[in-house]
């Protein structure tokens, strides 16, 4: 039988000039396959005597392995360059700059609410909050707005059902208020605002079907028109930081007032409506069982919009509510 050790190198060089698996495997056929050396030297056995063919079959084996050995090395070296390929391919430079991570903000009317409760929370004021769904009671009723009364209009206020709506004003919560105050057999004084969203049919550049309303409640013995404008005044300049502006009050109506008043303010040589106020009305007392003629009270109400419209210069309402991250992001700290 011939010598088969040679096999081993030229198997090694065949191996050596593959650089991928697919053309190793065809060199690997040249000596392992049907008909390759090492498979027609097994059948070869076959020819020869009994005493010869452990000898020689132990000799292919040998060669055998050694061609696999190579084969597998070999094999092993182009699959580690083809994943150090896609490595590379797939690397980051770790030196390179990241990517900005755009930092949020909270949302002008926010920034808004926050200053307004700080400011009045600075001058003894709570705040107060109630549910966005009221019952007629709470929203008309109790606020001494009759049976027959414009604001009771399904053109005007969003009905939920026959006993229910979205409140139109925040003006139920200082009725909510003032009955827990009683439960709990607290007596006046009573200072509070009550910020929140209130809901009314209307949308156009400075009005929307949703927005934020602070109505403010003092009640006291011996309050005045004086206290209310002292205070709505105080607040305005602090808002602003303008100790130029003064407040005006025009003779007005409100149901749940009396007397009432618009309120303006003086603004770039002119006067500008911010919002209603008044006296409470004794009816709005005589239902959470105050005495009024031992107590009085004021109550404001502002839109949260309208300042944050003049303390930031903006002229369309509805930019608040597009979330345009462009327009946000201006407002972000």
């Amino acid at each position: 039988m011939e010598n088969l050790d040679h096999l081993i190198t030229e198997a090694q060089t065949d191996f050596a000039a593959c650089d991928n698996t697919t053309a190793l495997e065809d060199a690997k056929a040249k000596y392992l396959g049907k008909t390759g050396a090492l498979t027609s030297a097994l059948k070869g056995l076959s020819k020869l005597s009994a005493e010869e063919r452990p000898k020689a079959g132990a000799t292919i084996n040998i060669v055998k392995r050694g061609v696999e050995a190579a084969f597998n090395a070999r094999r092993e070296e182009i699959l580690d360059a083809a994943q150090a390929q896609q490595l590379a391919g797939e690397s980051l430079d770790i030196t390179l700059p990241a990517r900005a991570e755009s930092r949020g903000g909270l949302h002008p009317v926010t920034l808004t609410l926050q200053r307004i409760e700080q400011l009045f929370h600075s001058i003894g004021f709570d705040v107060a909050t109630g549910p966005e769904v009221e019952t007629d009671f709470y929203n008309f009723t109790a606020l001494n707005i009759p049976e027959n009364h414009p604001a009771r209009a399904m053109h005007d206020t969003f009905y939920v059902d026959d006993d229910h709506v979205l409140r139109t004003h925040t003006s139920p919560v200082q009725v909510h208020y003032m009955e827990d105050v009683l439960k709990g057999n607290r007596i006046p004084p009573l200072k509070i605002i009550a910020p929140g969203r209130v809901y009314r049919v209307d949308s156009d550049a400075t009005h929307s079907p949703m927005f934020h309303q602070v109505e403010g409640l003092w009640v006291d013995e011996d309050i005045s028109f004086a206290n209310l404008k002292g205070v709505v005044q105080d607040f305005l300049q602090n808002f602003f930081e303008r100790d130029d502006l003064t407040v005006r009050f025009r003779p007005s109506f409100f149901p749940f007032t009396e007397p009432s008043a618009e309120m303006d303010m003086s603004w770039n040589g002119g006067w500008l409506e911010i919002g209603g106020c008044g006296m409470v009305h004794p009816e709005v007392f005589k239902h959470v069982n105050i005495d009024s003629e031992q107590y009085q009270g004021f109550a404001f109400g502002l839109g949260v919009e309208r300042l944050a419209m003049l303390r930031y210069g903006v002229n369309d309402l509805r930019h608040f509510f597009n979330n345009d991250l462009r327009f946000l992001s201006q407002f972000s700290k």
